[in-house]
């Protein structure tokens, strides 16, 4: 698969296809093929850093645009005041909901964050999550899926085709070649994240 760009991938899924009728489809199974990659590929390449300020008496921030999934959130602060993530219905049980000062737990609600207890001061907010990336388009060639995983952008745009294929068998074989690549790159990202052999710990003596 030598294909690198937005065009050249364009072009490969018109030769798996062997179909002339479907050129103008093809940019939509790639757009929803990207769509599937974005939910359900979460790999360190995806994560980006980003900083919010919360502001006093206001319990809401907006996620940011491309926003996916969490990795770690904090109050950039001396120290450190790390964030408990609460699904929404411990979090609007909980009674420091109404409370003021220095928020400890956060929930996610709709396209925006909600902290408890309610800022009492301006804090900055320090994020590390999972991103995603722009659509690839004539104007924009590549993007982060089609430099680390092409495989899935053709195997997944192939597979959108299927309502335009009908029973054709070939459908079965890309699917489960996506499914294959997506849990394959899980494993190499484990595998590059968590050490192969044991972490030790060691104990200091006074």
């Amino acid at each position: 698969m030598a294909f690198t760009n937005y065009s050249d991938l364009k072009t490969e899924i018109a030769n798996y296809l062997g179909r002339d009728d479907l050129t103008s489809q093809i940019p939509t199974f790639i757009r929803l093929a990207e769509d599937r990659v974005s939910r359900d590929l979460r790999i360190r390449q995806m994560l980006k850093t980003s900083k919010a300020t919360m502001t006093a008496d206001d319990n809401t921030v907006a996620l940011p645009s491309d926003f996916l999934a969490m990795k770690d959130i904090h109050i950039d602060a001396n120290p450190i005041r790390v964030l408990k993530f609460q699904n929404t219905s411990n979090f609007f049980r909980n009674a420091r909901v109404t409370d003021k000062g220095v928020p400890t737990m956060y929930t996610l609600l709709g396209s925006e964050f909600q902290f408890a207890p309610v800022p009492d001061t301006a804090y900055t907010l320090k994020m590390v999550y999972y991103y995603k990336p722009d659509y690839l388009s004539d104007s924009n060639t590549s993007n982060l899926f089609l430099a680390n995983c092409p495989d899935l952008l053709l195997y997944g745009a192939l597979a959108e085709a299927e309502p335009y294929l009908m029973n054709d068998e070939r459908t079965q074989t890309w699917a489960s070649l996506y499914d294959r690549g997506v849990a394959s790159l899980r494993a190499s990202d484990d595998d590059a994240e968590y050490p192969s052999s044991p972490m030790s710990i060691t104990l200091s003596t006074r």
